[in-house]
């Protein structure tokens, strides 16, 4: 049986993976979905304006520690990619496979707004204007969208190396939306680096709904 800590990308919750958890509770496996500080519903301004990539890793560390998980395999979607090797490289080898769904692999010293690209660096200093702390959602989406901490796109991960011993680690590069995405240089990048093993989804950006069956089939592969 794997546990499987599931962690959202910008402006979401623990409802991002909300098609997938039943199809690997289905298969037998204990499944954790986060929702992180300054997205939850009832997180004050002080709250959002203080959360940052740091605050982000020590969220699912402490999951860790609550919930006494060992072995786990961390999933993170997007912007999330920066939070799971964050926490990765804190967590003591407690992770056995680190899944980047659509999501940044960040080295160290880089950030979420350093490795995006110029359309989603647009967006955000966009959505930042009206408070200069969070960013608002883009565009239409799930009513369910939160306003995202800012500094948690500023700020430069501090990488020791110890994520790089996670026994496995996987990237999922999803093609539908070559337009926008800025993760087809990561996939060539991760392609060419015998550690990594790379995944090709025919979806766009929103994979955990557009084909909930097909993220969690590379799941439960593992």
């Amino acid at each position: 049986m794997t546990t499987f800590v599931l962690v959202p990308g910008g402006w979401k919750g623990s409802w991002s993976y909300e098609a997938v958890v039943p199809l690997l509770e289905r298969a037998g496996h204990t499944v954790h979905a986060l929702t992180l500080t300054g997205l939850r519903p009832d997180d004050d301004a002080a709250t959002v304006a203080t959360a940052n990539l740091d605050t982000h890793a020590g969220d699912v560390l402490r999951h860790l520690d609550r919930h006494r998980v060992g072995g786990a395999t961390l999933v993170g979607h997007s912007y999330a990619g920066m939070v799971i090797a964050a926490a990765a490289d804190r967590a003591g080898g407690r992770i056995s496979r680190l899944v980047h769904l659509d999501a940044f692999v960040p080295r160290d010293g880089e950030s979420w707004w350093s490795s995006a690209n110029g359309y989603f660096r647009e967006l955000v200093a966009a959505g930042a204007a009206d408070t200069g702390y969070s960013v608002l959602p883009p565009g239409a989406g799930d009513p369910r969208r939160r306003p995202h901490p800012l500094a948690s796109f500023l700020q430069r991960i501090r990488l020791t190396g110890a994520h790089a011993r996670v026994p496995r680690r996987e990237f999922v590069h999803c093609s539908g939306w070559e337009d926008r995405t800025p993760f087809a240089d990561l996939r060539t990048r991760l392609r060419a680096d015998p550690a990594w093993q790379v995944h090709d989804l025919p979806t766009g950006h929103d994979a955990l709904h557009e084909a909930p069956e097909a993220v969690a089939a590379l799941l439960l592969a593992g």
